[in-house]
């Protein structure tokens, strides 16, 4: 009998999402295009927190590169109006609001409020990746709001918890308010990485506050919600399976400092939804949990999904084979068909909600 071999860098610690065998092959030969942090020098978990804004900064400085080859690769999105508000927060705050949605539309459509990627620390809802997005979904027959939060660090910090969750929740009851004017029928939050920990944290948020009804369903996309990544856990196996591909756990250890400077709120569900309790859960609007193969986060999400079902929430979760972190997203122009496919789960899911 041949010997089982254990997959990704369990099997080989020296193994790399390009010779991954399970690996979708187009995204595989793109993917070195994608290296997130090349040239900028790592830090460890005991850097300082002005160290990990340092680094923050440099990591979205270094994304931003690739921006103007993205706006110039943009559909032209003929059928979509933009527009924009802004919002007070409730620390005073301005919060701008980017809302797509189909033109001449007549009746109400099902609307997501959606928070970007960037650990909660970096990125803009204006960056090309969320605008072709957040298009995206509109030209499927939704009206999308994207949310400008208040990041831990980078150009739009520095802002730690609970900052830009805060944002996120009075953009939320600023939608629900606004449902008459917007033409809006139902509303589910939801993100991609951070992001997914914002939308996940918005409903928890919601629950803990007592306006969970304005929230129909949530639809979370490779969450990063653990904040369990200088010291992985065992039972995620995930972060060792797959570290280093796109994202690696020095990483995101050092993205933790810039959301949660002191450690203080390492066990507090609003800022780590995985540290959710039953009881934090029960009651919840329905859930779809999507997760990457090939993502360091991808058990984060599952444990997710199975805290959900046992605390009785309707709660699906799905797996996207063949892609690293955030890869049906990212990787759109070289495997448009796992694109589709999410937006086909997300748009079925926010009409199945009645």
């Amino acid at each position: 009998m041949s010997e089982v071999k254990l997959p990704g860098r369990l099997g080989n610690p020296e193994m790399t999402f390009e010779e991954d065998p399970r690996a979708d092959p187009r995204i595989a030969a793109a993917f070195g295009l994608m290296a997130l942090a090349e040239g900028i020098d790592p830090i460890g978990p005991d850097a300082s927190y002005e160290q990990a804004l340092e680094y923050a900064a440099a990591f979205e400085l270094q994304g931003a590169v690739a921006h103007p080859a993205m706006m110039e690769i943009m559909p032209a999105f003929d059928d979509i109006e933009s527009s924009v508000e802004t919002i007070e927060g409730a620390d005073g705050n301005q919060i701008t609001l980017y809302i797509e949605r189909p033109k001449n539309q007549a009746d109400r459509m099902p609307c997501i409020v959606h928070m970007h990627g960037g650990g909660m620390v970096l990125a803009t809802a204006a960056d090309p990746v969320y605008i072709r997005w957040r298009k995206t979904l509109a030209d499927t027959g939704m009206v999308v709001v994207g949310v400008e939060f208040r990041n831990g660090g980078g150009k739009l910090g520095n802002h730690p918890f609970p900052a830009g969750l805060n944002d996120c929740a009075a953009a939320t009851q600023w939608t629900y308010a606004n449902k008459d004017r917007l033409g809006i029928s139902r509303i589910v939050v939801s993100g991609e990485s951070g992001g997914g920990n914002l939308c996940i944290a918005t409903a928890l948020k919601a629950r803990r506050e007592g306006w969970i009804q304005q929230i129909d369903g949530v639809y979370g996309l490779c969450p990063y919600i653990s904040g369990s990544y200088a010291n992985p856990p065992a039972e995620l196996v995930s972060l060792y399976e797959n570290d280093t591909y796109m994202l690696d756990c020095s990483m995101m250890a050092s993205l933790v400092r810039v959301y949660d400077p002191s450690g203080a709120h390492a066990t507090n569900p609003l800022a780590w939804p995985l540290q959710s309790s039953t009881e934090d859960l029960a009651g919840l609007p329905p859930h779809i949990i999507s997760v990457n193969e090939l993502d360091p986060l991808r058990d984060e999400g599952l444990e997710y999904y199975r805290k959900l079902a046992k605390a009785g929430v309707s709660a699906v979760a799905r797996t996207v084979h063949g892609t690293p972190h955030g890869g049906d997203i990212g990787f759109v122009d070289v495997a448009p068909e796992m694109t589709a496919e999410t937006i086909r789960s997300i748009h079925g899911f926010v009409n199945s909600l009645v």
